[in-house]
This record gives C-alpha cells, structure tokens and sequence, in this order.
C-alpha cells in the first residue's frame, strides 16, 4: 500500500499559509499537518468558523486532507513557549488551554480533519506531580468528550520532557479516558530510548490516531531532514504499511522553515523512495 504524507506547517512558519498550502499541494502530498497559529488560521483573530469553512474549500481544490496541530510556541503567553498548560497550577491558565483546545476541535469538525493533536506540558518546577497528573486527566477527559462530541479524534501526543513522555504514560492516561487516541511522533521514540519506532508502531498499531516521522537522533529532541539523523526511516514505513495505517503521516521539520521551499519536496522525494525499497 502507498502511505499518505502531509507537512506540517510549522516547518513552513515563513510562509503565507496559502503559498505554504499550494507549496505542499505541488510536491504531491495528501494533507497538512495544520498548526494553529497567530499567522496560520489565528483561532483568536474574527470569525473563526468563515474562515475555516474557506480554507475548507481551499484544501478540497487542492486535494489535501488534514490533521490539525496544538503546538504553537507563543500563541497563549507571548514571554512563555508553550505556556499555559494542562499541568499549569494555575486553574485559569488551565482553562485557557482547554479553550485554545476547543478552538482546534471546532476547526477540525470544519476541515472534516482526521485528528487533533495535543500534548500535556511540562510540570513546572514546584508541583506536585500526583497533582498535576489530576489537572491532566481532568483536562484531557474534557478534550476528548469535546472531541467525540464534534465528531474528532482525540489524540494525546508523548513529548520529551512532559508529564507525558513515553508510550507507557499515554497507556496509562489513555486506560482513563475512552476514546482517546495516540499521537505517535516516531523520533520521540529515539530521544526517550523507550522503544524501537518500528516496533512502537505495531504495539500501538491499534490506538494510533495520527503519526508524525522525522529523522532524529538518539537522545537529543532535534527535529531534522531525513538523512540526518538515527532514524531507521525504512523500517517505520514498512510496520506503517505491514499495520495498514491509512491516516496522513505528517513530516515535521520546525527547524526548516526558511527553507521550507526545498524541504517540502525533498521530504516527500525521500520518504517515496523509501517507499520503493521497502517495496523492492
């Protein structure tokens, strides 16, 4: 079977979000990996629902599905990446992140998007932990009964350095709140060493709702072009096609943005000839 690819846009952060759209519409993939932001459809800004509806249209003309990212870096607190969060001790920083979260769903139930993607954050320092995993089940059980209310899928996202990490930690979130899906980031497998890629996609084959891939190397959380890192890049898109995966596996290079006119075709290009040998 050919996977279906789509590009993140936070690896195109230069761009207009049309021209990074007909940029990655041109290289042949089949959907984006669309991460809100205050210059890619603010959630914030004006009639939120019009202007998802166009770019609704837009995507249709241009062939694309899509599966919509949270991972803005200053969208919510302008001196704090990713600040508020699901673990912030302060509940209306909470809140505020349920309501960008919310914002993402509406606009996914518009796009017909196959996911949405989200992460817990990370404790700050001084917090309790058995607290913060309370604020998270409580605020992830939220998203997913907004989700499954909308007609989403609801995908919970391990990152580095989060209060969920590992594959293990989505388990065990995921043992709490029906419906909720995994978002499996492949080169994330090889910055924690808590799995082989490969091997993460046939254990989780079942619960996964959306997948990014990337090269990486070895415990260093650094998204980089294929070819540049550790990853065994073969061996993921072979257990994706020997699973039958059939949602978008989105490439994320947020480094590459003022390249992004070369990196999405070569991207594309790289992973299509991966495809050939794995077919070979």
């Amino acid at each position: 079977m050919n996977l279906r690819f789509a590009y993140n846009t936070n690896g195109a952060a230069n761009h207009r979000l049309d021209d990074a759209l007909a940029l990655i519409a041109e290289a042949g993939y089949d959907g984006v990996a669309l991460t809100l932001d205050h210059h890619h459809l603010d959630p914030y800004a004006p009639d939120l629902s019009g202007r998802a509806g166009a770019l609704a249209r837009r995507l249709g003309e241009l062939g694309l599905g899509a599966v919509i990212e949270t991972g803005a870096r200053y969208l919510l607190d302008p001196r704090h990446k990713h600040e508020p969060t699901l673990v912030s001790p302060e509940r209306t920083g909470r809140e505020r992140r349920l309501d960008f979260l919310y914002r993402c769903i509406e606009v996914a139930e518009i796009l017909e998007a196959e996911a949405v993607s989200f992460w817990a954050g990370v404790p700050r320092e001084g917090v309790d932990l058995d607290e913060a995993r309370r604020w998270l089940l409580e605020g992830v059980t939220k998203v997913a009964e907004r989700a499954e209310d909308r007609g989403v899928v609801a995908a919970l996202e391990p990152e580095p350095g989060m209060l969920v990490e590992t594959l293990d930690d989505y388990a065990a979130v995921a043992r709490e709140v029906p419906g909720l899906k995994l978002a499996l980031d492949t080169g994330h497998c090889l910055v924690t060493g808590e799995r082989d890629p490969a091997g993460a996609v046939r254990e989780f084959a079942g619960e996964i709702g959306t997948v990014s891939i990337e090269d990486m190397r070895r415990g260093v959380h650094e998204h980089l072009p294929f070819g540049e890192g550790e990853m065994d890049v073969e061996s993921v898109v072979s257990a994706l096609e020997e699973t039958g995966f059939g949602g978008l596996v989105c490439v994320e290079l947020s480094r590459e943005s003022p390249r992004a006119h070369a990196a999405i075709p070569e991207a594309i290009a790289y992973l299509r000839e991966t495809e050939r040998e794995v077919a070979s």
